[in-house]
């Protein structure tokens, strides 16, 4: 069965397959701008992609795979934030980065074969400037700017269906000074002090000093890392337009070919029913939730119970129905490996999923995720436990295994740490993960602060995982950490 995915631009699902000679399947996902930390909203689209990546490596092999996400470090919220803050624009941008790697980690999130960045490839689109500018795509304006001329280009509008007359409002009249059109987008933004700072590069042949259009950045990332055609085009529905549109625009004019084959956009997220927002109070990072006690893994799974395509209502009682789900999804793992005697070996590329093949069914068709998750726990419950053979449980072993991958990120090395002997004969008994810990000879206040710790931990904010280290302490308990688990001791007199 095919993954079928419904693209933006035909407005129909099409069947996803490699496009170039050597199979090799090419997926762009537009990154974070890196001036503050992600919200939960902008980890909806990384999650979903996280998916989507992982279906698309078990289906075409994950050496036939190449993801490449970028990361905006020069913008106007970038720089802005350089001005408020009075540091480096690299500063501040690694200083997100390392935030938004950190809480992808956590996240269970695949990391991108590539991850480029727009100071990194100022070159490459000076180059693609310079190029429309040559064709009649682009012009320079009085103040030295570079504009992309939208009437060079017939098809703009046909990604997000945009009106002629919608197009105009979406543009200052302080901008029309400069351009041919008041609808024209900038692909190099002429250097302005007492906005920019420091933050310049030399433009294109004709142009002024400046930086980049944010728009330029992504098409000529994509050029250099997947070349002039890509397969799919991935990112939030905000991006639609007139980032989207705009991409397409002047990647075509100046590569002379179709940009990308496919395009996918997640909806928008919602919490506790309204757009998120500070002054509402329900605007939240991983770490605002991490901090409330709930693990990187609830939130997870919470942001992936909504179809992709649809708006989510993101609740935190959603949170804790994800916590009780974990629990139940580990605790069969738990039953299934005391029945083997051998670990088996999950393969890389799609198998038979028996009892799991409606995870498998639900996310290739239109990458259904709620449907996948009903399916992976309807499974779990037609599971005969007591009866099993070892035989029938290595077979639902690998299934859950793949399902829980497609899923969470969650490989079966995160949730069993027993090893193994030089015969593959398994030692010691299985260890549940962080939510199904439980231990009888320890408080249950005391199990709760270390859970909160954990958590705190696996989403690096070390600074609470310190300050509860030393709640747990004065309690009288130490805590031992491993890479995938930890241990509880009452501290000796």
């Amino acid at each position: 069965m095919p993954i079928r995915l419904f693209d933006s631009l035909t407005r129909e699902p099409r069947e996803l397959k490699p496009s170039h000679p050597d199979g090799v399947f090419r997926f762009y996902n537009c990154g974070p701008t890196v001036y503050a930390p992600a919200h939960i909203g902008n980890f909806r689209t990384f999650v979903v992609n996280d998916v989507l990546r992982r279906l698309l490596e078990l289906e075409f092999g994950a050496d036939k795979v190449k993801h490449v996400r970028n990361l905006t470090d020069v913008d106007d919220r970038t720089i802005g934030q350089t001005q408020k803050e009075k540091r480096p624009l690299a500063e501040i941008t690694k200083k997100w980065t390392d935030k938004f790697h950190a809480d992808c980690d956590a996240l269970n999130c695949l990391r991108p074969h590539v991850e480029p960045t727009a100071t990194g490839h100022i070159r490459e689109q000076v180059s693609m400037i310079e190029c429309l500018m040559e064709k009649g795509n682009a012009y320079r304006a009085a103040d030295g700017s570079v504009y992309f001329k939208i009437n060079s280009f017939p098809g703009y509008g046909g990604l997000s269906r945009i009106k002629e007359r919608e197009l105009k409002v979406t543009n200052t009249v302080a901008d029309a000074d400069h351009k041919d059109s008041v609808s024209d987008f900038a692909l190099w933004k002429a250097y302005k002090p007492e906005e920019d700072g420091d933050v310049k590069w030399p433009g294109p042949r004709g142009a002024s000093e400046g930086r980049p259009g944010w728009h330029i950045e992504c098409s000529a990332m994509s050029k250099k890392h997947l070349g002039d055609t890509i397969d799919l085009h991935t990112g939030g529905v905000d991006l639609l337009f007139p980032h989207h549109e705009n991409e397409i625009a002047q990647s075509e004019c100046c590569n002379g070919t179709t940009f990308a084959h496919h395009w996918y956009h997640s909806e928008h997220l919602l919490v506790e029913g309204t757009t998120m927002s500070k002054s509402k109070g329900n605007y939240y990072t991983l770490s605002d939730l991490v901090e409330k006690g709930y693990s990187p893994m609830a939130v997870r799974y919470a942001l992936l119970m909504g179809h992709p395509r649809k708006q989510l209502n993101f609740m935190l009682d959603s949170l804790r129905a994800a916590e009780s789900a974990l629990r139940k999804l580990n605790a069969c793992f738990e039953q299934l490996y005391t029945k083997l005697k051998t670990l088996p070996e999950v393969p890389t590329r799609k198998v038979h999923w028996g009892v799991f093949e409606p995870v498998w069914v639900a996310l290739v068709e239109d990458l259904n995720t709620p449907a996948a998750i009903g399916a992976l726990f309807t499974a779990i419950d037609q599971i005969p436990f007591a009866s099993l053979s070892e035989s029938e449980s290595k077979d639902l072993y690998i299934g859950l295994t793949q399902s829980k991958a497609m899923a969470f990120g969650i490989p079966h090395t995160l949730e069993m740490s027993a090893s193994l002997s030089g015969s593959g004969t398994l030692k010691g008994s299985a260890n549940l993960s962080i939510v199904e810990r439980k231990n009888s000879e320890v408080p249950a206040a005391i199990t709760a602060l270390a859970e909160k710790r954990w958590a705190a931990k696996q989403a690096k904010d070390f600074a609470t995982a310190d300050a509860l280290r030393k709640e747990l302490a004065a309690a009288g308990w130490s805590m031992l950490d491993s890479k995938t688990d930890y241990k509880l001791e009452p501290v000796k007199k």
